[in-house]
């Protein structure tokens, strides 16, 4: 007679003799008994490869582009639009398709960021149809692996001993990507060149998905511990269990903070109050990594050190952050000012920073008020405009030594000035306007300092046209592109040609915001030969208010209409074209559907800035 075969057990010598079947239940409700690690390290392996398998694709078809993008620079330094025609039409039909289809698609027809409105609520955007892909393959790759037991168990408890270990081990793992996502200063932006505010959504996500396994976790265990109670024909000990035992205790802490964050951080909770969200977002966070890592400890958890690793990427991550604060913005004497000049709908707000940035056109900041908000926060406001002057201080001493002939040479101090337009909503900059509006002339000069400058991660020079979309406030974001182009131009150091500005506002109060550089870039050299301004006002007080100025600056009433310029500007391109937005969803959604429209019968590129979180 065959006898039945000896199942292995975590948790046993490998002499043991001891049968998997004739254990009891309540031998796998504690400790690894019955969990698979071998399994378990086999999950983590591959989901690690599958992540660096995408960032390595990502990262080769980003050198492919860039070096097309170089090459296309290069090659059309001082040529005409005649010359750059070759490079004006597509290569092959497989890049043009992708990026009409996948990677510039949203995930049903033209909607990606316009927000979902519940009467005021704000219950958030679609990702990408890239993005739904990459999410869920993800998420779907968690799941196989949690699925992926050994059902064929002679003992049925342990097949949830097996669960509670797989679940447990990949909440642990999938902390790690997690954490990366939140960061500001996470590598993977500048390497993969991609936008914090896609890997926001990333992050978001991820840690649902973090909970979900948490929760899973928890109720096989509760599942194991039901069964072994009714084995022994006792009461239910479920909730006795957690009495005198740090080991679930704090594991059971983890899940509820997770399991708040899950709710608070939901799109219409966030955006009703985001300054409390975000502290209680990190607090709970904190609490959440803190009982993991006690709860794997305690434990004797092998995985217990990617939780370590994670608390020590956030506490490394923000000490980076709060030292280049520190180092930008104080000093020995004299710290970052900031002027608020109160402005229609708006403040202009300009920062004499304490030492010198380095700055790129696109880039945005992170703005703190320490004595307006009773918090840390900080907003991101996309820099409109910047000055780098050297301030020379000569002796008037004539040198009669070789030392005072050194010491007599010119001091320079170079001093960095930007301005962000802070648009007045709610909370911040509600308040920030009502204070400079209150003050005698309009401005006040209040503490503050700011973090950055991130962003601003691809250049425009290898383009021949370029159109710069801009809805409201988001003109900021542009008017750096404009400037840049245009004196590349006059130094022959880009290939551009032709420059459109396009700018919607909704009354003429918004011109004031950016009054002063316009007038600047409007009498830079080469202005009249290379860039074009649209004025779109949806809502003008009279009439007569619409009114062009020339040729190169022109005035319209009513809504743009994006997909009639693209068509119309993409009919008299010279060269490649690149198409950039920053401004409302629905209109940046506009945008991105035209240039879909036109993807596969030229060279046309989109970027899209925006906050989304």
């Amino acid at each position: 007679m065959a006898s039945t075969p000896v199942q292995k057990v975590h948790g046993l010598p490998p002499a043991s003799n001891y049968s998997i079947c004739s254990m009891a239940p309540g031998n796998f409700t504690h400790g690894l008994m019955g969990v698979n690690l071998q399994m378990d390290n086999t999950t983590t392996y591959t989901l690690w490869l599958t992540i660096v398998a995408v960032c390595l694709v990502i990262v080769i078809s980003r050198l492919v582009q860039g070096g097309i993008s170089q090459l296309r620079h290069i090659f059309n330094l001082d040529s005409d639009h005649v010359q750059q025609a070759y490079w004006a039409r597509n290569g092959s039909v497989t890049w043009p398709w992708l990026k009409k289809h996948l990677v510039y698609a949203p995930l049903i027809k033209k909607r990606h960021n316009r927000n979902f409105q519940m009467g005021r609520l704000n219950m958030g955007t679609l990702p990408s149809r890239f993005h739904t892909i990459l999410l869920t393959l993800y998420i779907l790759s968690n799941i196989v692996y949690c699925c992926f037991l050994n059902y064929k168990s002679c003992n049925k408890v342990a097949i949830l001993a097996e669960l509670r270990g797989r679940t447990g081990h990949l909440a642990f793992v999938n902390m790690m990507p997690l954490m990366v996502f939140a960061g500001r200063n996470n590598v993977l932006i500048p390497l993969l060149r991609v936008s914090f505010d896609t890997f926001n959504i990333f992050h978001r996500w991820i840690s649902r998905l973090v909970v979900a396994e948490a929760a899973a976790h928890t109720l096989a265990w509760m599942a194991a511990k039901d069964v072994a109670d009714k084995h022994a024909k006792q009461q239910s000990t479920m909730m006795l269990a957690f009495n005198d035992n740090p080991f679930l205790s704090w594991g059971l802490a983890s899940l509820f903070a997770m399991m708040i964050i899950l709710i608070q951080a939901s799109s219409a909770v966030r955006h009703l109050a985001y300054e409390t969200f975000l502290h209680l977002h990190q607090v709970l966070a904190f609490v959440a990594f803190l009982g993991a890592a006690i709860h794997g400890h305690k434990g004797g958890l092998p995985l217990t050190k990617y939780v370590y690793v994670t608390i020590g990427f956030w506490f490394l991550e923000r000490a980076i952050r709060w030292s280049l604060i520190a180092y930008r913005n104080f000093g020995l004497g004299s710290n970052t000012r900031v002027t608020v000049e109160a402005l229609p709908e708006a403040c202009r707000v300009t920062y004499q920073l304490k030492r010198p940035w380095q700055m790129r056109p696109g880039c945005h900041v992170y703005a703190h008020f320490p004595t307006l908000t009773w918090s840390l926060s900080s907003h991101p406001f996309s820099i409109a405009w910047y000055d780098t002057t050297a301030a020379t201080i000569e002796s008037e001493k004539l040198p009669s030594t070789t030392v005072d002939l050194a010491n007599s040479l010119p001091n320079r101090k170079t001093t960095t000035t930007i301005t962000l337009i802070m648009s007045r909503k709610s909370g911040m900059t509600a308040k920030l306007h009502a204070r400079a509006l209150a003050a005698p002339s309009n401005s006040i000069t209040i503490p503050g300092y700011i973090e950055g400058p991130y962003g601003g991660l691809e250049s425009l020079h290898s383009y021949g046209t370029v159109l710069l979309f801009a809805g409201g406030v988001g003109i900021t974001h542009q008017l750096s592109h404009v400037r840049d182009l245009l004196a590349s131009y006059t130094a022959s150091t880009s290939a551009v040609q032709k420059i459109v500005l396009i700018w919607s506002v909704r009354t003429q109060d918004a011109f004031d915001w950016v009054h002063p550089w316009m007038s600047e870039i409007l009498q830079m050299p080469n202005r009249r030969e290379v860039v074009k301004v649209l004025l779109f006002v949806t809502k003008p007080r009279h009439a007569g208010d619409v009114v062009s100025r020339s040729a190169q600056v022109k005035m319209f009433g009513g809504r743009c209409k994006p997909g009639r310029i693209v068509e119309e500007e993409f009919e008299k391109r010279k060269g490649a074209m690149a198409v950039t937005v920053c401004g409302p969803g629905a209109f940046a959604d506009e945008v991105r559907g035209a240039v879909r429209e036109r993807v596969e019968e030229g060279v046309v590129d989109f970027q899209e800035e925006s906050f989304s979180w």
